[in-house]
């Protein structure tokens, strides 16, 4: 067969096999509950409608585009694109899709990717300004405007991108047969949500590439399996450290590879380190409150340490939603008059709501109502729901350069341990999830003294006397750092608070020998007004976080003891870490 040929050949069998999975697509969505950008999309609609109700106003907007766009074709007939001195009109930072040179050097594609980027910030500016729109309907409709404007990317289109048309010349379409393949593969395994697959599900194997700290769980209940790790060194501070990942991801993120686990550093620096590993909900939990992951969960697991170790009080961490969780319950501990926690770090958790960031589009009345109404007929919230919605916080990073890869390029996506954990979801109890969104998203009660109850308890963060070590990270776009920042006014006791570089993973997952990013501190007696006055007079330091951390806890670990194994204290091993509940998978099959 002729060259040319083949390629007709297999250009027809993609656009069959595209057909096909679309088709499937639109059969398998139309089943399934509304989507996260549902209600987005009725916000932009209304904006829409607001800005056709007054033509002048629409005018001038697409005057204002016109000239914008003007400017660019006529610096494109003057000088070469990669000239210095080119307008701020480049990608976004880190966008892999415009990674092939053509889009520098040639004018054409240059001029293609800076119009399309004026388009979008011109769309976004006009949609958030539409007259007589609610501030909040106002960022929905930006949000929604941005999300339109990734997916309409020329990045994603075969007949635009520079490194698919060679792909597709070189391998003869081959590419495309195999990206569809993919597409339909993916297609299915959504059910009617198309989340684009990151990496393959055979890429690691748990206890033996991630996850492989030694360890055993020594104990265990219906919601969540308490593991302790073996020591390896000579000695052990006194206190155990307990952490609370978050029950909304899988807690081996915190364990990765050896040479990036958080967990394996902390037994290397001499912590005996015990940590909760929360069950993959289903049906059965559908009525669990979100009370229940402290009386069910963080309480007895205190008191399974206690039995493990003799110690009563820990050192405590909290990560995301498990250091949401930790703070509620050093606020119930308080209530009680009980010191069970000697000092508590919290990352990247938010305790105060009223600054949540972008994922505050997806919450209102409305939007939780139909998300409720679908959980209830579940019992749980799907593992992909809540990862497409985080995923669209990112979506030219988390959801289109991965399309342009499987889908275009017919690439195997890379075996990367981030994208392996991040494409392991975990599934979320329905009304413990409702009363996340509700009464701390929504409506801010955790900060509220005696608006939130557990076990009949009154929680008033106030009452917290103990050290915390607060750490937020730069680029969050899940925990934005002024928002974790706003913890350090509800509490009494002395804060620590800490800014690392990066992300809601990567800047926690920073070890000392990686040394991408540095973080801040605030070395002044007392604590910052606001976040702005904290990072005028916070200083930067080299290195990792860790380490800082590691310096602010080694006073309150405790003199030395002999090393603790698992299975010497009250509490016999029932199976080696990373234990049964933490193979359970939502996706991935």
């Amino acid at each position: 067969m002729e060259p040319h040929e083949e390629l007709a050949e297999n250009l027809g069998r993609a656009v069959a096999l595209g057909s096909k999975a679309l088709a499937r697509w639109q059969e398998l969505s139309a089943r399934a509950p509304p989507g996260a950008l549902e209600g987005l999309r009725r916000a932009f609609d209304e904006a829409l409608r607001r800005l056709a109700a007054e033509p002048e106003r629409l005018a001038t907007a697409n005057q204002t585009l016109g000239e914008r766009l003007g400017l660019l074709w006529e610096e494109a007939l003057r000088r070469p694109p990669a000239q210095p001195g080119s307008p701020p009109t480049r990608p976004a930072r880190g966008d892999r899709r415009y990674r092939d040179p053509a889009w520098d050097t040639n004018p054409w594609l240059d001029l293609l990717r800076r119009s399309h980027q004026v388009g979008a910030e011109w769309l976004q500016q006009v949609v958030e300004h539409a007259p007589g729109l609610e501030p909040h309907t106002a960022r929905q409709a930006r949000f929604f405007a941005r999300q339109l404007a990734e997916a309409l990317a020329p990045a994603n289109s075969p007949l635009l991108n520079p490194e698919v048309l060679r792909a597709t010349l070189h391998s003869r379409g081959r590419n495309l047969v195999r990206g569809m393949e993919r597409l339909r593969e993916d297609v299915e395994r959504g059910q009617g949500m198309l989340v684009p697959r990151m990496v393959e599900p055979r890429a690691f194997e748990l206890g033996r590439d991630l996850a492989a700290t030694p360890g055993e769980v020594i104990y265990e209940t219906p919601l969540f399996q308490l593991i302790q790790y073996r020591p390896s060194t000579p000695c052990v501070y006194r206190r155990p450290l307990v952490i609370i990942p978050p029950w909304i991801n899988k807690y081996y993120v915190l364990d990765l590879r050896p040479e990036n686990s958080f967990i394996r550093w902390a037994v290397e620096r001499g912590y005996t380190v015990f940590l909760l590993s929360w069950i993959n909900p289903d049906e059965r939990f559908a009525e669990m409150d979100l009370e229940d992951y402290l009386l069910q969960g963080l309480v007895p697991a205190l008191d399974a340490v206690e039995r493990a170790t003799g110690e009563r009080q820990v050192l405590a961490l909290g990560y995301c939603s498990g250091g949401t969780l930790l703070a509620a319950a050093l606020a119930w501990w308080a209530a009680r008059g009980e010191e069970r926690v000697h000092c508590a770090t919290l990352l990247a958790a938010q305790v105060d709501f009223s600054e949540p960031g972008d994922l505050a589009v997806f919450i209102d009345p409305a939007q939780l109502e139909r998300l409720e109404d679908g959980m209830r007929q579940r019992g749980y919230l799907e593992g992909s729901a809540l990862m497409g919605t985080f995923n669209l916080l990112r979506a030219g990073d988390l959801v289109w350069s991965f399309a342009v890869d499987s889908y275009l390029l017919g690439r195997e996506p890379p075996p990367l341990d981030f994208l392996y954990w991040n494409s392991d979801p975990t599934r979320l109890p329905a009304r413990a999830h409702a009363t996340y969104l509700r009464d701390l998203y929504l409506r801010n009660r955790l900060v509220q003294p005696g608006a939130l109850s557990f076990g009949g308890v009154p929680l008033d963060l106030r009452r917290i006397q103990v050290p915390v070590y607060l750490l937020a990270a730069r680029e969050d776009h899940i925990a934005p750092a002024r928002s974790v920042f706003q913890a350090t006014r509800h509490v009494s006791g002395p804060v620590r608070f800490v800014l690392a570089g990066s992300g809601h993973v990567a800047g926690i997952v920073h070890p000392p020998s990686a040394g991408r990013y540095g973080y801040r501190a605030w070395e002044q007696q007392g604590r910052a007004s606001s976040f702005e006055s904290w990072l005028e007079e916070s200083r930067e330091y080299p290195g990792s976080w860790w380490t800082d951390w590691d310096a602010w806890l080694v006073p309150h670990a405790g003199a030395h003891a002999p090393p603790r194994q698992p299975g010497h204290g009250e509490l016999a091993p029932i199976e080696p870490a990373p234990g049964r509940y933490v193979r359970v998978r939502a996706m991935m099959e």
